[in-house]
Parts: C-alpha cells; sequence; structure tokens
C-alpha cells in the first residue's frame, strides 16, 4: 500500500494530482496513478501555459509535442480562432481524464474521481459571465465528475449558489481568508436549499491556496522584524487550514445541514491547493503531513507526490492543534498582521495570475499556429 493509498483508506483523505499531461492520459500513467493512490485530478491556465511554452509540467509543449501536431494541423486548416483552439484542446484533455477516472467516481458512488477545469480568469468579477460560461461548460462536457472552477470572489460567491441551485457540480478555488470560507459554505448551503430536486448528483469542493497565505504573511512578518513576528513565519497557511476545518465541521452538522442530508446532500469537502512550499527552508511535506483527516482533499504537484511517498507522514493532524492555530491567528494581529487584508490582496493577485497565465498561453498557441502556417 502507498503513502497515498493510506491517507484515503487509513485518513479519508483523498489525494488529487495537480496536473493534467496528454503524455500521462495517452500513455496510461494517468491510470497507473490512480492504482498508486490518486482520485482525481485538477487543472488551470497556469497548468496549461507552462506545458505549451515547455518550461514545466502541464499538457507539454504542444507545438512541438506528436501528440498536438495533429490536432494543430487541422485547427490551421479550419482558421480556427486561437481562444476557440485553447477551448478544444483543454476540453478534449479534460474529457480524456474524465474518462479514465470514471470508473474510479461509480467505485466511489460520487465521493471522487473528478476533473477540475477553470474558467476564463478574466469572468472573476463577472457573476453572469461565470454562470453562463461554467452552465455551457457543464452542458458542453456532460460528465457527472466534471467539476468547474469558479474563483471565491464576491462575484464567484454568487456564481456558486446560483450554480449549485442548478445542479451544477463547483470546485470554488483560490479562498485566502476564513470569512470567505463561512461565505462559501453559505452560498452551497442556499444553493442546495434553493434546488428543487435531488441532491445527490451535486458536488462541490472549497479550495484553498497555502504556499500563497504563507508566502505573503511570512513577506510581511519580515517587514516587522521583531522577534515575536518571525518566530511565527510559516505558521499562517497551516493555522488557517485547521481553523478551517473547524468550520466545517462545524457548519455541515446540526439543524441546517439535517434536512439537506435526507435529500442526499454531499458535503462540500475542503481542499488543500497550493502544497508545494515555495519557501525551500520549509519541510517539502508542510502541507501534506499536518493536514490529514476525514472529508479532506490534498492535491499534490508531482514533485510533492514523490516527496510524500519518500518521507511524508500518515497520522491524523488536521484537527488536532486547533487551540495552537488560533492562538498564531491572535499572535498575528499583535503583531499587527491584517488577514483580511492578505486575503484581498491574495485574491486579487491570483486572479491576476490566472489572467496572465491565461494570456500567455493564448498567445504561445498563436505564435505556434503562426509558426505552422508559414511553413
Amino acid at each position: 500500500m502507498t503513502r497515498l493509498h493510506q491517507l484515503f483508506a487509513e485518513h479519508g483523505q483523498s489525494p488529487w494530482l495537480d496536473d493534467i499531461k496528454r503524455s500521462y492520459l495517452r500513455s496510461g500513467e494517468l491510470g497507473r496513478l490512480i492504482e498508486s493512490g490518486i482520485r482525481g485530478v485538477t487543472a488551470n491556465p497556469t497548468i496549461f501555459e507552462r506545458g505549451w511554452a515547455g518550461t514545466g509540467s502541464g499538457l507539454h509543449a504542444i507545438a512541438g509535442s506528436d501528440g498536438y501536431s495533429d490536432e494543430f494541423r487541422l485547427l490551421t486548416k479550419r482558421h480556427v480562432a486561437v481562444e476557440d483552439a485553447y477551448w478544444d484542446l483543454v476540453i478534449d484533455d479534460v474529457v480524456d481524464a474524465l474518462h479514465v477516472l470514471r470508473p474510479l467516481y461509480d467505485q466511489a458512488r460520487g465521493g471522487d474521481g473528478f476533473a477540475s477545469l477553470e474558467l476564463p480568469p478574466s469572468l472573476a468579477n463577472s457573476t453572469g459571465g461565470s454562470v453562463i460560461t461554467a452552465r455551457s461548460l457543464h452542458q458542453q462536457i456532460s460528465e457527472p465528475n466534471l467539476l468547474v472552477k469558479i474563483p471565491a470572489t464576491r462575484a464567484g460567491i454568487r456564481a456558486l449558489y446560483l450554480m449549485i441551485a442548478e445542479g451544477r457540480s463547483i470546485n470554488l478555488t483560490s479562498i485566502f481568508s476564513l470569512d470567505r470560507y463561512e461565505q462559501a459554505i453559505d452560498a452551497y448551503l442556499s444553493g442546495l436549499e434553493a434546488h428543487p430536486g435531488d441532491l445527490a448528483a451535486i458536488h462541490s469542493v472549497a479550495s484553498f491556496s497555502l504556499s500563497r497565505v504563507d508566502t505573503e504573511v511570512d513577506r510581511r512578518l519580515d517587514e516587522v522584524g521583531t522577534d515575536e513576528a518571525l518566530a511565527l513565519r510559516g505558521r499562517a497557511g497551516i493555522a488557517q487550514a485547521k481553523l478551517a476545518y473547524h468550520i466545517f465541521r462545524d457548519k455541515f452538522s446540526g439543524p441546517r445541514w439535517e434536512p439537506l442530508v435526507n435529500r442526499g446532500a454531499r458535503i462540500q469537502r475542503p481542499l488543500w491547493a497550493s502544497t508545494s512550499t515555495d519557501n525551500p527552508a520549509y519541510p517539502d511535506t508542510l502541507y501534506v503531513d499536518n493536514l490529514i483527516g476525514p472529508n479532506t482533499i490534498n492535491t499534490l504537484p508531482e514533485q510533492t507526490i514523490t516527496a510524500f511517498e519518500n518521507h511524508g507522514r500518515t497520522a491524523r493532524t488536521v484537527d488536532q492543534g486547533i487551540d495552537e492555530a488560533a492562538q498564531v491567528f491572535e499572535h498575528l494581529r499583535r503583531v499587527a498582521i491584517d488577514l483580511s487584508d492578505v486575503g484581498r490582496i491574495l485574491e486579487a493577485q491570483a486572479v491576476a495570475a490566472l489572467q496572465r497565465s491565461y494570456v500567455s498561453a493564448l498567445a504561445t498557441l498563436s505564435a505556434k499556429t503562426s509558426q505552422r502556417i508559414e511553413r
């Protein structure tokens, strides 16, 4: 049994792969990863952009890859617009991943086996645009194990409510504060309450970006510079996730939740994202070892999977040290770290970063297509 298997079998946590590669889909590697314990995958414009540019993991260098050459020639001949070509390629790979994951989805009775697909980042602050596009993607792909990603902006929270009320499954991403998380839970519950039928086919997860929290908070702590401030470095991300899990357990119980359970409702699981450590001084399994527990998901890039299998710990930790996590937050406030402002800044940065990746992916695709036309 791998450590990934142990996460689920012993502690109820689902490890997902934070990547999609066409080589994985065509070679059977995704199936082998599922056999080793992976239970879902995610994708976003950054993953695609890196792969298309040939500078990292993701879809490996589309224009130079045999896996994409035929499609590029076809798109060139058809004079398909660059943005349409982007979605053709992305949707093809996500659909392939959904098909590979479908047996797991069926076996888990809808508990796992999902692939996530991000909306265009330009829609992050448009409720109407997010709703229209998320609906369209669900209709176009029409697979029960698809999760459409919507960022947890104010507009995204409203879009989550409307999509859940329609019966659409959503991965709410880029959560950086506990206040925003409580809004997300309320939107999910309200959406379930507004849906007229059976709730069993509606799925949602709430995604926290962990390493980004520590990167921003650590930067501010370094500016404060006192011994008390410096002692708090590298602790905010884990503390926030533990406090979020405490909120999760409280909200998905009691008089509001029970009637929804009777209609087939599923909990909205917390998902730990950005789990590779940005600071090399921190353990490379920091955001895995310390956040293991029931009804959670951890999305792992390849290097973190390798590190975790090599030297990770598999003990239940997510609900350990809640009082200590609360003290970390209190100490951060005492040294003048405004966690609400941290959340606002990181939300804006996340949306901007995805938009840059999206634009860069389109530019790369346009350049590669132009090269083929010139040849």
